[in-house]
């Protein structure tokens, strides 16, 4: 058999054993986050998270809601290049950009601790 033949042989069983796993995993309710800003997003979603005073302020300025920060940090950036500062107490700052309602983009700090993570402040950009 040439080689033609066998790379299309390998690359059909390969792209039909590929949408049997896609199929399997999906009804199992598994999601694909290994990428470095989904891991995150997920790890602060799954946490309690604390409003601090600063971000209480922003909230009762009624130009960011509670649904526009859920929003953000499910489909929202991380900005790595200014985020992981160590904090005092053994967290760290997450910069995620995100955007509003109204599509406005926001800048949402978030401080992560391993039990629960603290909405510090939301900023206009």
């Amino acid at each position: 058999m040439r080689f033609k033949h066998r790379l299309a042989y390998y690359l059909f069983g390969l792209t039909m054993g590929a949408f049997v796993v896609i199929f399997i995993f999906n009804k199992r309710g598994q999601d694909f986050c290994y990428l470095p800003n989904c891991r995150v997003l997920k790890d602060i979603r799954s946490k309690g998270w604390v409003v601090s005073k600063e971000a209480e302020l922003r909230f009762a300025e009624k130009w960011v809601t509670h649904e526009d920060v859920k929003n953000s940090l499910q489909y929202g950036d991380v900005d790595f290049s200014r985020s992981k500062k160590p904090q005092p107490g053994g967290g760290k700052l997450y910069i995620i950009e995100g955007k509003t309602i109204n599509n406005e983009p926001i800048e949402i700090e978030i401080v992560n601790f391993g039990d629960k993570a603290i909405l510090k402040d939301i900023k206009k950009q």
